[in-house]
């Protein structure tokens, strides 16, 4: 049975580990999973998983995982940005799990649990090139593009109105 919930802390370096995976797979990534991960260790990319506790729930966020028969197979977060602005982060599924609705069901979640805590609006960042069925599912839900609030440029970004 599939069930999507809150993350446990002893549950944070096999989603780390799912995300590495399905990104790894998504920009075609030369270099084994493990030096990968040790290379954007040391950039401090999924620095907020250092203490999801910290970084999400106690941030009026949450981080939820996608479990199919005890296994993660995916992931999602909401991230506090201000009192009216919360930020759609680490939304990642394996392969098997896309398409079928399920990435879906992890959004509406999301964005009830945002719109419980009194966000307005909802942004996220995104590669429109290697992740461009992405892009395409979060315009389907009604996101639009804004300017760019990060440094990274070659990820745009997007906003949803609750």
């Amino acid at each position: 049975m599939i069930q999507i919930r809150a993350i446990k802390q002893e549950e944070v370096t096999t989603a780390r580990r799912l995300i590495y995976y399905v990104a790894h797979e998504v920009y075609k990534d030369t270099r084994t999973l493990d030096e990968s991960m040790a290379f954007y260790d040391a950039k401090g990319v999924l620095e907020d998983m250092d203490d999801v506790q910290k970084s999400y729930f106690d941030d009026n966020g949450t981080f939820l995982v996608l479990i199919d028969k005890d296994r993660i197979v995916g992931t999602g977060a909401i991230k506090k940005i201000d009192a009216e602005t919360c930020e759609l982060k680490r939304l990642w599924f394996l392969r098997e799990y896309r398409g079928k609705g399920l990435g879906h069901q992890m959004m509406q979640e999301l964005l009830t649990f945002a719109r419980s805590r009194g966000y307005r609006r909802v942004r996220l960042e995104t590669d429109p090139v290697a992740q461009s069925q992405a892009l395409n599912f979060y315009k389907r839900l009604g996101f639009y593009e804004i300017p760019r609030y990060s440094q990274n440029q070659d990820e745009i970004a997007l906003e949803l109105i609750l």
